[in-house]
């Protein structure tokens, strides 16, 4: 018998990784008192992977969460290393930010924030099970015999769920190396009905940075204009350099002849692995005529030695790690301090979310991060976020939080992994967005901060800085004559020049400011054109299908169009139409059948 904590919490928040903290303090931050439980208050969003925050499309999701309220770019402008714009060669549309973090650093600044976040309650405590009464959550029990009641629940186990790690032949199980796997709550989904898949990804090995040759490496150093958040220009920590090597024949040799002796391909793990990301032994095999692979040498924080392998991710065994490692340059006398590893993991298979991110089995249930088959630490506190607000809005009685994939990466994200069926882990991409000249990184705060403010996450300060930026952009851009938008749009021009040819009329506003204008100016036409196409969509967006619409009724539908339809139950039109298998046609038919 479990004994039951005197207090009601409007919203319980499962697991404190990077999911679970932005729902959490997204809860607490809108007035809802929130418990976030965790297995151990020492690794509040701890850096399982690469001590990394951002990249190609990533860094677009972390701006996103901070123009909303979020904590992620806030914690990560602090804690980290070394800072860069990727794709800077490239168009503004995919311009990313990217922070190497001190993993140490971020985990313990995040559990500072939470910690004096109003509201917010973080208790140690392994959930085992969910309490559902008449179809609803009402609260969990923990693996300590506490039960705790709320009114939401929003569950974010990461890979803990019946998480196995695979080093060669041994394997075992945990929820990352060190820590014990998450047992009870893949058995209570289970029961409830839920449909469960499992999934892989992996972990280079990590290495003493005082066995490595770095003279006879390429030194990769970061940049001083690059930020997350939208508020704050804070710059904490001592900023380090990367390191770029190269595997080689020999390398690729000792891959091939152990081929067997892994994880992966001695068939003990039965899911599939990320493409994007594929493990050293899957890339010798795929891209069979390539002569090396590049690595990056990333430091794990300022007080450690440990340095993370970028590019090596591997299950083979440590004594073929510890071969391959010293046989790369400037690797010869590597120590390894870590072996990698794969990790398979239990999660919610796609159709049974809404998109709110609650559970469509179970009311006030929501999920958020890799229980959705996503991976990546951006991609889970996005969802976070998004689920931790709407789980307090459904508590309240307010009508739900959804954003479009014409309005935020987030919205493409959360689209696309309740309706698509995942053969892999998801990761965002910025290919994945239709609208990705609209969506840019440096323009999230111009889209999504009114949202952040009217949801009580955005103070007036921060409001009232926005829609300062937001009116010199509008008064400038008046100001601009045909002249200038010429001068500025003609090949190599810049918003810099803008001011030095016309002083008179063009004003200084700062970087930020100066770089938006240009790009409005520079990209108007293609901008117009994508802005049009999202109203045409946005029309489809607007006219909903009911919860149980019996798509067997709809005359001239296919089989495989029925059967997708039915398994994820779009909410409109639009997420219909954008479903794998679903013919314009079949649109057609059924916006006569909604008429009717």
């Amino acid at each position: 018998m479990s004994w039951f904590y005197p207090t009601e919490f409007d919203v319980i928040v499962v697991g404190a990784g990077h999911a679970g903290c932005e729902a959490a303090h997204a809860a607490a931050k809108m007035g809802a008192s929130t418990l976030l439980l965790t297995m151990n208050l020492d690794t509040i969003a701890k850096m399982s992977c690469n001590p990394a925050i951002g990249g190609t499309a990533k860094g677009h999701i972390v701006r996103e969460i901070d123009a909303l309220g979020g904590i992620m770019g806030k914690v990560a402008d602090r804690t980290g290393i070394q800072f860069r714009m990727l794709n800077r060669s490239k168009g503004p549309a995919v311009w990313s930010p990217r922070a190497q973090s001190d993993k140490t650093a971020y985990s313990l600044e995040m559990k500072y924030v939470l910690e004096n976040t109003k509201n917010l309650y973080i208790m140690q405590g392994t959930t085992e099970n969910l309490i559902v009464e008449a179809g609803k959550i009402v609260g969990v029990t923990t693996q300590e015999g506490i039960s705790y009641r709320a009114k939401a629940v929003v569950l974010s186990a990461g890979t803990f769920m019946q998480g196995l790690i695979h080093i060669g032949n041994i394997n075992f199980g945990a929820g990352r190396a060190g820590d014990k796997p998450a047992i009870g709550i893949s058995k209570s989904l289970l029961d409830l009905g839920f449909r469960l898949g499992r999934l892989k990804t992996g972990t280079p090995p990590r290495i003493n940075k005082r066995s490595i040759d770095f003279s006879v490496m390429e030194e990769q150093p970061g940049e001083d204009d690059v930020y997350f958040s939208f508020d704050s220009k804070e710059r904490k920590l001592p900023q380090l350099p990367c390191w770029i090597t190269y595997t080689n024949d020999e390398t690729k040799k000792i891959a091939l002849e152990n081929l067997k002796r892994s994880a992966m391909y001695a068939g003990f793990i039965k899911s599939v692995g990320p493409r994007y990301c594929p493990s050293f032994e899957d890339k010798v095999v795929r891209f069979a005529d390539k002569e090396r692979h590049q690595l990056f040498l990333e430091p794990e924080g300022i007080a450690t030695n440990e340095i993370y392998v970028n590019g090596i991710s591997t299950s083979l065994p440590f004594d073929v790690q510890y071969a391959m490692i010293r046989s790369i340059s400037g690797l010869e006398n590597a120590e390894i301090l870590r072996p990698a590893y794969a990790i398979e993991y239990d999660f919610v298979t796609s159709g049974q979310l809404k998109m709110t991110l609650e559970t469509k089995i179970v009311e006030n249930l929501f999920c958020a991060g890799q229980i959705n088959g996503t991976t990546g630490y951006e991609e889970a506190a996005g969802q976070g976020l998004i689920a931790g607000i709407n789980a307090v809005r459904k508590v309240r009685g307010q009508d739900p939080f959804i954003l479009l994939r014409s309005e935020a990466y987030l919205g493409v994200m959360i689209e696309d992994i309740i309706s698509k069926e995942l053969q892999e882990p998801y990761r965002m991409f910025t290919s994945r967005a239709e609208h990705r000249l609209v969506l840019r990184q440096d323009n999230a705060d111009l889209r999504l901060r009114e949202h952040g403010y009217h949801l009580g996450l955005i103070s007036d300060e921060q409001y009232a800085k926005f829609k300062t930026k937001k009116e010199t952009i509008k008064d400038q851009l008046a100001a601009l004559g045909e002249k200038h938008r010429k001068f500025l749009c003609q090949e190599n021009h810049t918003y810099k020049d803008l001011i030095l040819k016309y002083p008179d009329v063009v004003k200084d506003h700062g970087e930020e400011i100066n770089n938006q204008i240009e790009i409005d100016v520079q990209y108007a036409g293609y901008i117009k054109r994508q802005t049009s196409d999202i109203q045409k969509l946005e029309e489809l967006d607007k006219i909903r299908l009911p919860l149980q619409f019996d798509y067997t009724s709809v005359k001239g539908l296919s089989n495989e169009a029925r059967e997708v339809l039915k398994r994820v139950n779009p909410e409109n039109l639009g997420q219909a139409s954008r479903l794998i298998g679903i013919s314009f046609a079949e649109i057609s038919l059924l916006m006569v059948s909604l008429q009717k």
